[in-house]
C-alpha cells in the first residue's frame, strides 16, 4: 500500500490529493506576484480547463480574492463575468458529470462560447490547466494584447515552445510546468509519509506542507534566475535548479 499513491483516504491515501495540484499552481504563482512586489488577492482570471486540476485551481483563486471568469472543455470556454461559481462548476463535473455548456442553465446570465479558448479575454492572470500545447504563440500574442501580467503552467507543458518565447521576451511572469505543477506530486509524497509512519494528517496539515514545498520550489527557482542574473526567468532558474539536483544525485553515487 505504502509504494501507491493517490489512493482513496479509505486506503490509505491523503486528503487534498485531489486538490493538490491546482492549489500547487496558485501557490506558486502567489510567490511569485510576491518576489516582485505584488499580491494574489484580486484581479481577472482564465483558467483552461475543467478535471480537478482547474477547478481546484479556480477554488484556491477565488479564496484567495481572485475573479476567475472562464474556464473550458474541449467543447468550449464559459465566460461568468461576475465570476465563475464553484459549486455549479463542481455539481456539473464531479456530480453529473455533464459538458460545460449546460452552465447557464444554472448560472442564465453566462455565455458559452463554442469551439473558443479562454484566451481571448481581458485578465491578469492564465493558467493553463487542461493539455499540452493547448496555448500556442498566437494565444500567448493576444493575452499579452490584454496586458496579462503572469501565466502559470498546471498541466503538463501546455504552452507551445513559441508561446513561452513570446512570453518571456515581453516579460511576462511565466511558472514552467515543472515547477508550478509539481504539487500534485508533492502531496503523492506527503501519502508516502504518512503511509510510512502509519499516520493520517488532516486536509489543513497537508495543505500546510504543501504551501511550505510550493515556496520551496520557488525560492530554488528564483535563487538561481538572481545567481546568474536572469531576472524573473523561471524557466531558466527551474532548469538549472533541477540540472543541479540531478548531477549530485549522480555524483552521490560515485559518477564523476
Amino acid at each position: 500500500m505504502g509504494v501507491l499513491t493517490g489512493k482513496s483516504a479509505s486506503l490509505g491515501g491523503s486528503v487534498a490529493r485531489t486538490e493538490a495540484t491546482g492549489f500547487g499552481t496558485v501557490y506558486f504563482a502567489r510567490e511569485m506576484l510576491k518576489a516582485n512586489g505584488e499580491n494574489l488577492n484580486r484581479g481577472r482570471a482564465v483558467v483552461s480547463g475543467s478535471g480537478n486540476v482547474a477547478l481546484y485551481c479556480i477554488r484556491k483563486l477565488q479564496e484567495l480574492g481572485v475573479t476567475v471568469v472562464a474556464c473550458s472543455d474541449s467543447g468550449g470556454t464559459i465566460v461568468d463575468h461576475d465570476g465563475l461559481a464553484f459549486d455549479c462548476l463542481r455539481l456539473l463535473k464531479e456530480t453529473e458529470r455533464r459538458r460545460l455548456s449546460e452552465y447557464p442553465r444554472l448560472r442564465p446570465h453566462a455565455e458559452f462560447l463554442p469551439d473558443q479558448k479562454p484566451w481571448g479575454l481581458d485578465c491578469d492572470y492564465a493558467f493553463p490547466c487542461a493539455t499540452h500545447n493547448e496555448l500556442n504563440e498566437a494565444d500567448a500574442r493576444v493575452l499579452i494584447q490584454n496586458k496579462v501580467q503572469l501565466v502559470a503552467e498546471s498541466a503538463n507543458m501546455p504552452c507551445t515552445p513559441e508561446a513561452v518565447t513570446v512570453f518571456r521576451e515581453a516579460g511576462v511572469l511565466f511558472g514552467p510546468a515543472k515547477a508550478a505543477n509539481a504539487g500534485g506530486v508533492a502531496v503523492s509524497a506527503l501519502e508516502m509519509r504518512q503511509n510510512a509512519s502509519l499516520e493520517t494528517w488532516s486536509f489543513r496539515e497537508v495543505d500546510e506542507e504543501l504551501q511550505r514545498i510550493m515556496i520551496s520550489i520557488h525560492d530554488s527557482c528564483r535563487h538561481f534566475c538572481e545567481r546568474y542574473r536572469r531576472p524573473n526567468d523561471y524557466l531558466f532558474g527551474a532548469n538549472v535548479a533541477g540540472f543541479l539536483r540531478v548531477a549530485e544525485a549522480i555524483r552521490t553515487y560515485g559518477v564523476t
